[in-house]
């Protein structure tokens, strides 16, 4: 795949309504989606779990690789 801005990992409406469903026992409606939406990234540390992939994955499976 080459190089460029497309999405890696994305969390869309379906995972939401999930969630509340399990959580509240109803979905949520389109005021409480926005809402959702709007902080959403406000509660992900995207740097940490992408460095934790990184090392975790690259890194780590490198050295096991070269029988570190």
């Amino acid at each position: 795949m080459p190089v460029g801005i497309y999405n890696i990992y994305s969390i869309n409406i379906e995972d939401v309504q999930n969630v509340a469903e399990e959580e509240l026992e109803r979905k949520l409606n389109k005021k409480e989606l926005k809402i959702v939406e709007d902080k959403l990234g406000d509660y992900i540390d995207w740097y940490s779990a992408i460095d934790i992939a990184i090392q975790n994955e690259i890194v780590n499976s490198g050295r096991e690789k070269r029988g570190e």
